[in-house]
């Protein structure tokens, strides 16, 4: 090592005892504030080549799921108005911990690609998500709260990282330490559905009072198709097989009709559910014939990019509810009012009705 070099090390050497001395003899609100303007001074140069969302005033909560707390907000940024659940919370929520473990696995999983959210951090998870996913639903999103900068993710991604985490379990991907992070996934999955959190963040924050009164409508948009699609078959046959489980019928398997107040019973656990209003708009683009059917399948003016994987994520947690009440040996009300708990009909508070019933 030549002079120079031992002199610019030592200088360095120097400077950063100094610096921690000088760190050291500072109280606990000084470095409180020095850090906070040095915070202020990264966001604004950042600010400079992408505007950073922000809160907006009065828009922010505590999110309680199953006794699970999720902090919460409504954001503005450039891409308008966001829902957002903090990394922290979801991280809390599941893992139970940002332990160290999971912050060097978020480390190395970023360096061969997208960065992963530390929920989803554990390497049993990694052949469970999809690559799509991390570079668009799970892009992290930054913004600031007041004086903090907060790394959050649009709040519809929930029930999907749930399902990650059941997905490996169901594989016996996870090892003994982390079923009990599924089983809190489990338990979050159950109460709620995925196109119900927005709703959920909106009543948490008091957004709900001033939202845009055409903001279903700007919804229901990104979900249904303005043509028709071709048809494609998006319900599983298990769907099917077990409602007539639930109901206690004999399943003919699909090649037979299935009962017509199965198409009921779909409407309401599936269509009812999945948006507000979004049942009585596929009804209206898909009117009935002379003969009363409908020629065309709701389901085929879905979006691809929105409305497809909403319907298959609402699918997905239905089974899981139908899977729980066959094995517990429910019937078709306690399962109805399983689903009612977790995945109610947008503005029902009271139990399902049993008119269904009737039309047997």
């Amino acid at each position: 090592m030549d002079d120079s070099n031992s002199e610019n090390q030592v200088r360095g050497d120097i400077s950063a005892k100094g610096g921690h001395a000088r760190a050291a003899a500072l109280s606990p609100a000084e470095r409180s504030a020095i850090a906070s303007e040095a915070a202020k001074k990264r966001w604004a140069e950042r600010a400079v080549t992408s505007p950073i969302p922000r809160v907006l005033e009065g828009y922010r909560s505590i999110l309680d799921l199953a006794g699970m707390k999720l902090p919460c907000a409504v954001i503005e940024g450039p891409n308008g108005i966001q829902r957002v659940l903090s990394e922290n919370g979801i991280t809390n929520a599941i893992l139970g911990t940002r332990s160290g473990a999971s912050k060097r696995l978020k480390k190395a999983a970023s360096e061969e690609g997208a960065p992963v959210p530390l929920f989803l951090a554990p390497r049993q998870l990694k052949s469970f998500i999809n690559k799509d996913l991390l570079g668009g639903p799970l892009a992290p999103i930054d913004y600031v709260d007041g004086e903090r900068l907060i790394r959050g993710y649009d709040a519809s991604i929930l029930v999907e990282v749930c399902n990650i985490w059941l997905r490996a379990r169901e594989a016996g991907a996870l090892q003994r330490q982390q079923l009990t992070k599924a089983q809190k996934a489990e338990i979050l999955t159950r109460a709620l559905a995925k196109t119900g959190i927005v709703a959920l963040v909106d009543e948490a924050t008091g957004y709900e009072r001033v939202r845009p009164q055409n903001a279903l409508q700007q919804y229901l948009a990104l979900i249904i198709r303005t043509e028709l699609a071709s048809w494609v078959k998006k319900f599983p046959d298990e769907f099917y097989e077990n409602i007539y489980k639930l109901k206690g019928w004999k399943w003919p398997g699909m090649a037979k009709n299935r009962y017509s107040v199965v198409g009921h019973y779909t409407n309401n656990l599936v269509f009812d559910r999945i948006a507000p209003g979004l049942l009585h708009e596929l009804r209206s683009r898909t009117p009935k014939n002379e003969k009363g059917h409908r020629p065309d399948r709701m389901h085929q003016w879905l979006t691809e990019d929105v409305g497809d994987p909403m319907l298959a994520q609402h699918l997905h947690s239905l089974m899981m509810l139908q899977r729980l009440a066959i094995a517990n040996g429910y019937g078709w009300q306690r399962f109805l009012h399983m689903v009612d708990q977790t995945m109610p009909r947008r503005g029902d508070t009271l139990p399902l009705p049993l008119g269904l019933e009737a039309i047997e």
